[in-house]
């Protein structure tokens, strides 16, 4: 019988003999599979579908369903099935992913003890729309100045999608957010760094409310909203202020793009929340209202917990640091 680790899923018959199948200590100490096949299969358990893993690490369809056929290859044993769109993983498939997790940490601990004092090579980071036109190009030129034999690359990925990215070796680094309304999930695996701290003002159509300069949200019932989806955290985290305030917000225009939603402000079709952040993003002709209520969103950086004391990760997470006490 299989040991079962405290608080981990009841492991069936199927999934013993799978396991079998996947240890392969004593008769084949050698298992040919690759970081990068495990990434991806790491990949396709948070996301589902070949095509989400694509784009999350950046290959083509075809290049990650070829990872994922030769990994079940190396293992010997069917890992996934289909079911609809979806990819779905077997007792075997949730058996590897486990270990699989645990292999990539290692191996990221390993190159944090290989690269030892020596601030060079590659990382790579995610940020979300905002922060990449804000802070990226500053965090480049830095990095630069500091670390000359550091490469950085950068690409953008939806807010909600970085924590998932770090967690799975996809990125090394995200500047991601948090809102202490509606923390992100707590995982052991990824560390956070607070970088900034921003309070939310209102943004409202020049002249709309004249002579106003604060506002209290329970004021805003009869105002149509811009907002994003309520299935984000910025949706769901501004909507749960409001309720807690004794309003639901009123949605008029339901928009994910900030430079799109203060553009809709301005064209005086409702109101939104902004931060100084977002308001850099843009120049823009509305009004800004302090918000009587406290509502507020965490800039972080997010690492994987097994890098966090990497010298170029620490590094990277240091020049991010140095920019947040400038501001």
């Amino acid at each position: 019988m299989v040991p079962r680790a405290e608080g981990s899923r009841p492991v069936t018959k199927n999934a013993e003999k799978a396991l079998a199948k996947l240890s392969l200590l004593t008769e084949y100490p050698v298992v040919e599979w690759s970081s990068v096949q495990l990434r991806s299969f790491v990949e396709l358990r948070r996301r589902g579908t070949i095509s989400a893993v694509a784009e999350a690490l950046g290959y083509t369809a075809g290049g990650v369903s070829q990872q994922l056929t030769a990994l079940e290859r190396a293992a010997g044993t069917a890992l996934t099935r289909r079911v609809g769109r979806r990819v779905e993983l077997t007792d075997a498939g949730l058996t590897l992913a486990e270990h699989a997790q645990r292999i990539l940490d290692i191996e990221a601990e390993a190159a944090a003890a290989l690269e030892r004092d020596d601030i060079a090579g590659q990382l790579r980071v995610a940020m979300f729309a905002t922060a990449a036109a804000d802070i990226l190009p500053l965090m480049l030129t830095r990095v630069e100045q500091q670390y000359p034999r550091l490469t950085v690359r950068s690409q953008e990925m939806d807010v909600d999608e970085v924590h998932d990215a770090v967690a799975s070796g996809a990125v090394d680094l995200a500047v991601g957010l948090d809102y202490p309304d509606v923390p992100i999930r707590r995982d052991p695996a990824l560390h956070l760094i607070r970088l900034y701290r921003e309070r939310f003002s209102l943004a409202v159509p020049a002249g709309s409310l004249p002579g106003a300069r604060r506002i209290s949200l329970r004021d805003t019932a009869s105002l149509g909203w811009i907002l994003p989806p309520e299935a984000s955290y910025y949706g769901l985290a501004i909507r749960t202020v409001c309720r807690r305030a004794g309003v639901e917000p009123q949605l008029r225009h339901e928009v994910t793009d900030t430079a799109a939603s203060l553009a809709l402000v301005e064209a005086g079709v409702g109101i939104g929340p902004v931060t100084d952040l977002m308001l850099r993003l843009r120049p823009s002709r509305f009004d800004v209202l302090a918000l009587t209520e406290v509502f507020e969103r965490h800039i972080v950086a997010v690492v994987r917990s097994a890098a966090r004391n990497r010298p170029s990760v620490a590094a990277l997470v240091g020049v991010l640091r140095g920019l947040a006490e400038e501001t």
